[in-house]
Order: C-alpha cells, then sequence, then structure tokens
C-alpha cells in the first residue's frame, strides 16, 4: 500500500528510487570522475588536470623564461576562475610542488620566493611568491597554438582548456607521478631523459624491442634527490616488464678522517621523498632508546646542500656496518613503489610496462606532428592563394587599378575579370599603395616559392610514416643534446651499486660485553643467570616449594632455546635474563608458552649443530638448531604432537648411532642415517613399545662405544663389539638394558 502511487501526497518531482542502484551509479560517478580528474595521470603528457591546467593559465599570462615573474596569486586566482574551480590552497600546493627541485626532477614552474624546502617547511602564502614557466614547460606546451591538440569548455561553458598538452618531453618518466584514487593508485617515480630518450630512439627504430633491451639505455630511476639504488636488475626488469615493483634507494655517504683514529661520516643525499629534520628526529629517538648501540651523536650541518654528521660509539667501529643498521631502522634506506597506472589515452585507467609508456609518448608525438602539419599546409594554402591574386594585380597593375577607380562594383569586376576567388579580391582591394613598388613583386613571388617547396615537404611528410618518425627522432636527439648527460640538468644523479650484506644479529651480538653466566631454571619455570660459570647452586636462591631443574653454562653473548611438551622451541637473549641476587622471573613472561604446557629441556644454541627431538610416543626426527631460533615470544612449533602426547627431549647429536631405552626397560640401539632431517613434523617410530613410552634417546660414536652413568657417577662403556644383540632396525621392540644399567631408564643416573 505504501508503493501506490495514488497514496503518496503530491509534491514536487516525488520519485521512488531503488537506493542500492542509485548510490552503486552515483558512487561510480564520483569514481570515475576521482580516477579520471584528479588523481592518475595521462599516459601522454603526464599531467593531472589540475598541473596542465596550471600550465595553460600561465601561457595566457605570457609567463615564457624569458619574460618577468609574475605573482602567484595571479596564476592561482586565473586557475581558479577559468579553469579549475576548486581551493586556492590546492592548486597553489599543486603549483609549488612543480617548483621545487627536490620533489621534480625537473621542475615545470620557476619560482622566485621561499617555495619550501627538503625539511619539509611549507612554502611562504602566495601573496609572497612569484613564478614563470621553466624551458621544460615550454616544450610541454610546444605547438598548441597550431591546432597540436584537442580543446574543451571549460566547466562554465565560457572558454576552453587543452585535453592534453603536446609534450615534447616526456614528462610521464622523467618527472613521475604519485596519486590515490577510488581502488587504484599510481606511483611513478622520476627517470633521466637523456636516457628516455636514448630508449625511444631505439624503439622507433626496432619496434619490436623488449623492455629487456630498453634497460640498457634505462637502467633504473634517477632522482631529484641522488642516492644509491642498490635494487637487483632481475628486480627491476620485472618492475618495468610489469609496471608494478619497488626500488631500494639509500642514503649517500662517506668517510671522513678526524686524525689520530677517530672518524665520521657524512650523508650528503638522503632518499627521495624523504624530509630530512623528520629522518634526524626519528635517529635521535632510535639513539635515545639505545636501539643505535654503534651510534654516538647525530647532527645537521646542512646549508644549501645536505649535510648529515654522524659519530659512531668508537674509532674500532667498522662504519659500513654502523650504515647497515642505520639502513634498516631509519629512513637512510626507503623503497620507493612502481606502479606504472596512467590514463591511455586520456580516458582507461592502465597498468603500463615501460616499453608501452615510451610507446604512448611516441605514438602521441606522431598525432601531433600530423595535427601540426596539416595546420602549417592549410596556413600554406592560405597564404599561398592570396600571393597568387598578388601577382596577378601586379601582372595587370593597370587594369586593376582602372577597376578599382572606375566600377561601382570593384570586388565582382576583378573577380570575374581575372577568375580571382573572394579572398584574393578581397586581399588585392585591402592592399597597401606602398606595396605596389617593383620590389615587393620580387619578394612575392620569392615567398610564393619558398611555401610551394614547404608544402611539398610537409605534403611528402604526411605520405610517409617512416619521414614521420624519422622527424620525431631528429626532435628527441635535438631534446637529448640540451638535457645530455653532460649538461649540469641532464647529468645522472643517482648511482647504482650492490647492497652490503652485514648480518645485524652478529652487529647485536658484537655491541654485548662478552661474559661467563650460569643460567638456572627451576621447576615452577622461573629462570635467572649468576655471573660465572658454577656448579654449586645455592637452594636458598629459590622460593619456598620451588627447587632446581636444570643449569646449563652459558655467555651472555648466547641464545639460549627452551623446548616445552607442546613442541615448541622459544628463544632467550643470555643477556637479557635477570641476574643478580634476585630469584628471577617466570619464563612465561617472558615467552608465550600455553597454557597447560611444561618446559623439558634448556640448552645453548650453537649455530650449524644438529639435535634429535622426540616425543613420550616415540616418535622423533634430527633437526638443525638453526631451524629451532624463534623470532618472537610465541616461539616456533617444531614436533607435532597431539592429545595427551608430549615433547620429552632434544639431545644433540654426537656421532653416528642412536640408543633410545623405553619405559619398559628395553634398549634398542640403530644407525643415525635411518632418522629422518627436518625442520618440522611428527617424526617417525624410533622405538616399538607395547605398554609405556620412550623414557630417554642418546647418540654416540660407534667408535667409541654406548656409555652410561649410575648413581653413584660410575661411567661404565660398551663398545659396539658387545653390543650386537642390542643392535636392530628403528621402530623395533630392542632388548632388556645391560647389567649396571641406571634403575631410572636414563643414561645419566
Amino acid at each position: 500500500m505504501a508503493d501506490d502511487p495514488d497514496l503518496i501526497p503530491p509534491g514536487d518531482d516525488q520519485r521512488i528510487v531503488d537506493l542500492r542502484q542509485a548510490l552503486e551509479e552515483r558512487y561510480l560517478s564520483y569514481a570515475l570522475s576521482t580516477i579520471t580528474q584528479r588523481a592518475l595521470p595521462d599516459a601522454r603528457d603526464g599531467l593531472k588536470p589540475v598541473h596542465r591546467r596550471i600550465l595553460h593559465a600561465m601561457r595566457l599570462l605570457r609567463l615564457s623564461p624569458n619574460e618577468p615573474y609574475k605573482k602567484s596569486a595571479k596564476v592561482v586566482g586565473d586557475v581558479i576562475g577559468g579553469f579549475h574551480p576548486h581551493g586556492d590552497q590546492s592548486i597553489y600546493d599543486a603549483m609549488v610542488r612543480l617548483a621545487q627541485d627536490f620533489a621534480m626532477r625537473y621542475p615545470l614552474v620557476d619560482g622566485q620566493g621561499n617555495f619550501g624546502n627538503i625539511d619539509g617547511d611549507g612554502a611562504a602564502a602566495y601573496r609572497y611568491t612569484e613564478a614563470r614557466m621553466t624551458d621544460v614547460a615550454m616544450r610541454l606546451l610546444e605547438g598548441i597554438q597550431d591546432d597540436a591538440v584537442d580543446f574543451k569548455p571549460t566547466y562554465d561553458g565560457s572558454n576552453e582548456e587543452p585535453v592534453v598538452l603536446p609534450a615534447n618531453f616526456p614528462n610521464l618518466l622523467a618527472n613521475g607521478s604519485q596519486g590515490i584514487a577510488v581502488g587504484m593508485a599510481t606511483s611513478v617515480p622520476p627517470h633521466n631523459v637523456a636516457e628516455i630518450c636514448d630508449a625511444a630512439l631505439h624503439l622507433i627504430m626496432n619496434p619490436s624491442a623488449t623492455v629487456a633491451e630498453l634497460m640498457q639505455f634505462i637502467p633504473g630511476p634517477d632522482f631529484p634527490t641522488g642516492g644509491i639504488l642498490v635494487e637487483k636488475a632481475p628486480s627491476i626488469l620485472n618492475a618495468y616488464e610489469t609496471g608494478r615493483g619497488s626500488f631500494r634507494l639509500r642514503s649517500r655517504w662517506v668517510r671522513e678522517d678526524k686524525g689520530r683514529g677517530v672518524y665520521q661520516i657524512v650523508v650528503t643525499e638522503i632518499p627521495y621523498g624523504v624530509q630530512k629534520s623528520k629522518l634526524v628526529e626519528k635517529i635521535a629517538e632510535l639513539l635515545l632508546a639505545k636501539k643505535l648501540p654503534l651510534l654516538k651523536d647525530i647532527r645537521d650541518e646542512s646549508a644549501d646542500d645536505v649535510r648529515l654528521v654522524i659519530e659512531p660509539r668508537a674509532g674500532t667501529v667498522d662504519p659500513v656496518i654502523l650504515m647497515e643498521q642505520l639502513f634498516k631502522l631509519s629512513e637512510l634506506e626507503q623503497r620507493i613503489p612502481l606502479n606504472l597506472n596512467v590514463l591511455d589515452r586520456g580516458t582507461v585507467p592502465k597498468v603500463m610496462s615501460l616499453k608501452e609508456a615510451i610507446a604512448a609518448w611516441l605514438q602521441h608525438r606522431k598525432d601531433v606532428l600530423v595535427r601540426r602539419t596539416n595546420n602549417r599546409l592549410g596556413e600554406i594554402s592560405r597564404r599561398l592563394e592570396v600571393l597568387d591574386g598578388y601577382i596577378i594585380a601586379y601582372l595587370n597593375l593597370d587594369e586593376v587599378i582602372r577597376i578599382i577607380r572606375e566600377e561601382d562594383d570593384a570586388k565582382a569586376s576583378l573577380m570575374a575579370t581575372f577568375n580571382l576567388t573572394d579572398v584574393q579580391a578581397e586581399a588585392i582591394l585591402n592592399m597597401r599603395l606602398r606595396s605596389l613598388r617593383k620590389l615587393e613583386e620580387i619578394e612575392l613571388r620569392t615567398e610564393h616559392k619558398a611555401l610551394t617547396e614547404e608544402k611539398g615537404h610537409l605534403e611528402a611528410l604526411l605520405a610517409s610514416e617512416r619521414k614521420q618518425w624519422g622527424e620525431i627522432a631528429r626532435q628527441i636527439g635535438e631534446l637529448k643534446k640540451d638535457y645530455g648527460k653532460d649538461t649540469p640538468r641532464g647529468r645522472r644523479r643517482t648511482d647504482f651499486s650492490e647492497a652490503t650484506e652485514v648480518d645485524l644479529d652478529e652487529v647485536a651480538t658484537a655491541m654485548i660485553e662478552r661474559e661467563p653466566i650460569t643460567v638456572i631454571l627451576s621447576e615452577k619455570g622461573w629462570i635467572r643467570s649468576m655471573r660465572g660459570h658454577t656448579t654449586e647452586i645455592d637452594e636458598k636462591g629459590f622460593k619456598t616449594g620451588d627447587r632446581l631443574k636444570l643449569f646449563v653454562h652459558a655467555q651472555t653473548t648466547d641464545k639460549l632455546l627452551l623446548l616445552s611438551t607442546g613442541g615448541k622451541v622459544y628463544t632467550l637473549a643470555g643477556d637479557r635474563l635477570p641476574g643478580g641476587r634476585s630469584q628471577g622471573e617466570p619464563v612465561r613472561l617472558m615467552v608465550d608458552i600455553e597454557e597447560g604446557q611444561d618446559l623439558v629441556d634448556l640448552f645453548v644454541y650453537r649455530p650449524g649443530k644438529k639435535r634429535v627431538i622426540a616425543s613420550r610416543k616415540g616418535d622423533g626426527f634430527i633437526v638443525s638448531e638453526d631451524e629451532l631460533i624463534a623470532n618472537t615470544r610465541k616461539g616456533k612449533q617444531v614436533l607435532n604432537v597431539t592429545g595427551t602426547e608430549e615433547a620429552l627431549l632434544l639431545v644433540p647429536v654426537d656421532g653416528d648411532m642412536v640408543a633410545t631405552v623405553g619405559q619398559n626397560r628395553k634398549l634398542l640401539v640403530f644407525p643415525l642415517t635411518e632418522l629422518p632431517e627436518m625442520g618440522r613434523g611428527k617424526g617417525v617410530r624410533l622405538q616399538k613399545f607395547k605398554d609405556g613410552g620412550l623414557s630417554d634417546l642418546k647418540t654416540f660414536a660407534s667408535a667409541t662405544g654406548l656409555t652410561w652413568t649410575d648413581s653413584s657417577g660410575r661411567t661404565y662403556t660398551k663398545p659396539m663389539s658387545e653390543l650386537p644383540e642390542w643392535i636392530a632396525d628403528r621402530a623395533t621392540a630392542g632388548r632388556q638394558v645391560p647389567t649396571g644399567f641406571p634403575k631410572n631408564n636414563r643414561f645419566v643416573g
């Protein structure tokens, strides 16, 4: 009933609409507007609408490089009033960025006044700054008056603006672009123009060239702030082929010796897009938080150039290791993303490869060339028509004068008498008397001849695609000459290098004072360390009802590994254990041991060593200690156990044989080679049991035989010649333990 039109009260333009459909349509409209009119650049000129409108307004204001500066407020006002009805601050911010030499590889605006700095300070208000265009901007606009591009009505229909600029400059790749739209984004780092020109010339000569071939000319981005690119070539190639990837960019630094074994590090270039003041502030915070143990101080001594002075803790600190630590923890190293998502022909968003981006610019240059040529041909044809009329007038000068003086309709008479067109007759009638001299006729014929020759060349150009590409190659050659690598503007600023691989764990270890400690673990899971190696543990050091579980001798630089009954291994640092005369701290405060699980073993990590891990049920495998290191509090799952099963032991591999003893006091000996080596899993059956499970396990060398120690401390040794009755295949039952074996069913009584 509510939807019955007859029951709806009368009103103005009342409609019932589907809310979902309306939202979808309007959000899609908004998304497309954001993509095409705000966030993504055009592949042809590399500009977003706001930048294009700024340059167009500056052209109309005649702000060419050889003209005086004008107030930025004048430019912003003209852009708002005529082309871009948005906030003045957003337009001024866009204009400011076009003038910043640390943000743009090739600035489009020549700014006078405070246009911000690399520290992140903003520009002065637009009433204080002045601006004009640079040579690069003039190249982007070159030929716009020659019908090189289409124009469209402005937002209010009172004027026209260019859809795209002629772009005699590869602006998309040269200056790059960043933007975030609805559901998509773009990020194009800047490149070197001379390299882009070389790649474009190669692509003109070899249209089927691959991205790998183009990388011979464009090895990677070239940032306005310089830096060192440490990304590997295969990664750069993949990024350029797919249009998506990233580049590792590092600061440039040098070592300055101060004498007497003291030195300092000076950073002269920082990564693109990093604010210097925030970079220094972040490093200072890390220093105060004691996360940079090799660093003593950092200070900013920059003037017009970048100069960050880094002082090491001591003259013995390796500068490479110090810088590697800073690269990892600070913005002295940045990942610059590549997402070549641009508007193809100004309409369709597309992620382009490097080749496609260059080809889009070249095709646009070809379209501009054809349009400018046709426009010039039209001008020549109109001028030749007038010149033909002038020449006829000179040949019949007396008759022309008579007709003008005596005929009532001179124009019609001229057209009828000499077979002239309307344009020719009008031109003759508008001719000045001073043009009737003889010299003028000679000049007209010379001009006619020159224009006729030019017309022939232009028609030949339009008729031959090969000549068109030749003309484009000539233009690119001139651009390369002006921005070659031997010029101040064109030299490459970003160099390439290999990243020095340094183990930062070793760096951290090197800063810890190496001291012997005894690590003590109690039955209730409390842990602490004592200075020195001792075997005498004072029972008074435990809480009431608690007692010693085990202890190990270690160094403060060691890592300690703990095995839980759940099959997880946890990692602790020897220098971070509670010490002194305290009773320690619960291990559960240091690592996240799951509820209901207990600690089984504690030992010192030894790189490269191997161990056998086993469950109480009797399953196990060999695992490398390198695989046991856990980087988080949650530990690392190594042995998979289910239900009531528990991890029982994690013993070192020391030999080529394995001896297992069950709770049923049966001993089994088999070769170590029968156990698989794994990083994680359930493992294989070690010994077969009817009742109970595994009690203990030991590895030994066949050359020395199997040893064990009883409760009295006596050591027994069984050579291999006395063990045949216990040697069998893995997963068999074994035989009763030999005489003298400890009653607790363990190899150490």
